[in-house]
């Protein structure tokens, strides 16, 4: 059984192939992900390949109202390949695996940070929204202020 810190590797990495599938990403992510999926043997590389292409299809062909289930389906299915594949590794084969896979999610994680709550969402970097097969995207910014905040102390009056 894998540690919580690699079972959350493999699903950042399920979430990884899903999110890249329809991105201009996707060519030299795919290569990579078969490459580290195959460990060095290139009908096992061939083989993911194959796969990693049949889950762009299955992202590319679903309708607006099955998407989400799709790519939660699909997101699922990489976790569990990933999680398979490091626990059928020895502990030094696994430790390089788990560098490999590190080095090839780190250009796809977002940076700055996000947070949600009630009242909406803070990103702390940019911010991608997207609407694609005839849907909405929208982003609310509210009220918004630029520029350096008053200093705090007495008030001048």
């Amino acid at each position: 059984m894998l540690s919580e810190v690699l079972t959350a590797l493999a699903a950042a990495g399920g979430t990884a192939v899903v999110q890249a599938a329809s991105t201009d990403a996707w060519a030299g992510f795919r290569l990579q992900a078969a490459r580290w999926l195959g460990r060095g043997n290139s009908q096992r590389e061939n083989a993911e390949l194959e796969r990693l292409d049949q889950t762009a299809g299955e992202l590319d062909m679903a309708g607006p109202a099955e998407l989400e289930r799709v790519r939660i389906r699909q997101e699922a299915a990489w976790q569990a390949r990933i999680e398979i594949l490091l626990e059928s590794l020895d502990d030094t084969e696994r430790a390089r695996a788990v560098a490999q896979l590190s080095a090839l999610l780190d250009p796809l994680i977002p940076r700055g940070g996000v947070s949600a709550g009630q009242e909406g969402q803070a990103v702390g970097g940019n911010v991608d929204i997207r609407a694609d097969r005839g849907s909405v995207a929208a982003w609310s910014m509210g009220d918004v202020t630029l520029g350096n905040p008053p200093q705090p102390g007495p008030s001048q009056g």
